[in-house]
């Protein structure tokens, strides 16, 4: 078993942590994971309502009585969702574990620690870690640039910005964006971070409640199936490689803006590819992890493979590397 800051931290068995998707982190997912040793987490804002979030954490409960986690996205809208009421209902629902993502999150962070909740707070620099961590936030999740979703504008890949990170945070550090198999955390472990967070490879596993064809294109597509969305407007977003997010990517060097294609980037439209399975109809959200996603597997079966395989490479291949001399504290 390996034991992190983390770990003990929330008091889960593994270092691994589904991320907080929209339309994906429903309940029978993030139970899955918690119940397989992870951290599960419901996503607040796929929820209509602030009564429906408090139905689908109790529907949680009645599939696993391990940590689970809640995560709460603050996004500058035109017409922004009653976050104070979304809080309150996981407050209000006995959640211990809260992840924030988003801007000035301040409010809500004070709040959640009031009431004993520790507070993850996902990142995509350096700079917005360390302000989070002066925050007063628990732990912190990294974000690459290999990240499904919006990895910030400065295009710092995992393999630089968490050990980036890891050399001037000091809280607890989770690594994002790019994760799928052992080898992901054994490496996330060596450059400085104590877990990981997935989300594209949760996706693609039998408790994912999205269409099956949907999770079989992401085992047909490789690294390069991504697009990157929004880049003119300075709000990028990796999403999957499709006629729709290629029509998006054209029209934006011909000089579109968000009015231009706001039908073809709808998020009603995007549930409805995880939907119907029509993965070619709407934007949705997909990493560069698709090129080392090959199967479909339940998350127990997913979890207990990653843990192992990273186990075998701490344990064996980089230990078998060291020649000359004996490890400190061997047995002579």
């Amino acid at each position: 078993m390996l034991k992190t800051r983390f770990t003990e931290l929330l008091g889960i068995e593994h270092p691994i942590v589904q991320g907080g998707m929209q339309w994906v982190g429903r309940a029978e997912l993030a139970a899955a994971v918690s119940e397989a040793g992870g951290l599960g987490i419901i996503t607040a804002l796929t929820q209509p309502t602030p009564d429906d979030l408090r139905k689908e954490i109790a529907r949680a409960r009645t599939l696993t009585k391990k940590p689970i986690a809640v995560n709460l996205t603050i996004l500058p809208t035109i017409k922004p969702p009653p976050y104070a009421e979304y809080r309150q209902a996981i407050i209000d629902s006995g959640i211990k574990i809260v992840e924030t993502a988003g801007n000035k999150p301040q409010e809500h962070v004070d709040e959640f620690k009031k009431h004993g909740i520790k507070v993850i707070h996902k990142c995509t620099s350096v700079r917005h870690a360390l302000s989070a961590e002066r925050m007063g936030v628990d732990a912190i999740s990294i974000d690459g640039f290999e990240c499904a979703g919006h990895p910030g504008e400065d295009d710092v890949p995992g393999l630089i910005l968490i050990p980036a990170a890891a050399d001037k945070v000091k809280i607890p550090m989770i690594a994002s964006g790019g994760f799928g198999d052992g080898r992901g955390l054994a490496a996330a472990l060596t450059l400085g971070a104590e877990g990981i967070n997935m989300g594209t490879r949760f996706m693609a596993t039998k408790e994912s409640p999205i269409h099956q064809l949907v999770k079989e294109q992401i085992v047909a597509n490789d690294e390069r199936a991504t697009e990157l969305i929004f880049r003119t407007m300075r709000n990028t977003s990796r999403v999957a490689k499709n006629p729709i997010s290629t029509q998006v990517v054209a029209m934006e060097k011909e000089g579109a803006k968000f009015e231009d294609v706001r039908d073809l980037v709808a998020g009603a439209r995007g549930k409805q590819v995880y939907a119907t399975g029509d993965w070619k109809d709407g934007i949705w959200t997909a990493g560069q992890i698709q090129g080392l996603i090959h199967d479909i597997p339940t998350c127990a079966e997913l979890i207990t493979r990653i843990v192992r395989d990273a186990e075998e490479i701490i344990r064996g291949r980089l230990e078998s590397m060291i020649v000359g001399g004996k490890r400190q504290g061997a047995a002579a």
